[in-house]
């Protein structure tokens, strides 16, 4: 049981292959999972900011269309695995970026 709650996801990318994936993608979304204030401290180009602490996450990603694929942060990895579980619950596409914010590699 514990081996399965920490298990690796499909949707764990590691910063070089999530960059990867979302520059390949025709139909990528950039989401800050992070609060607005840590969202407002500093994010990645492009990104929106749906905060999975929100009393609102729920109704936010209810209304995401179904034909995109959603590349999610936060500052570790883990809110946005977290995010990315409750997503693909929903059949969204997602890719958590293992590591947070801090793995997104800054060089080409």
């Amino acid at each position: 049981m514990v081996n399965s709650l920490f298990s690796k996801n499909q949707y764990d990318l590691d910063g070089a292959a999530f960059k990867q994936q979302f520059e390949s993608s025709k139909n990528a979304v950039l989401i800050d999972v992070r609060t607005p204030e840590e969202f407002q401290s500093g994010t990645l180009a492009g990104a929106k900011n749906i905060a999975i602490t929100s009393a609102a996450f729920q109704t936010k990603i209810q209304t995401l269309a179904v034909e995109k694929e959603y590349f999610l942060f936060c500052r570790s990895g883990n809110r946005s695995g977290n995010a990315a579980k409750l997503m693909e619950k929903l059949g969204l596409k997602c890719y958590n970026l293992v590591g947070g914010i801090g793995a997104w590699p800054h060089k080409k």
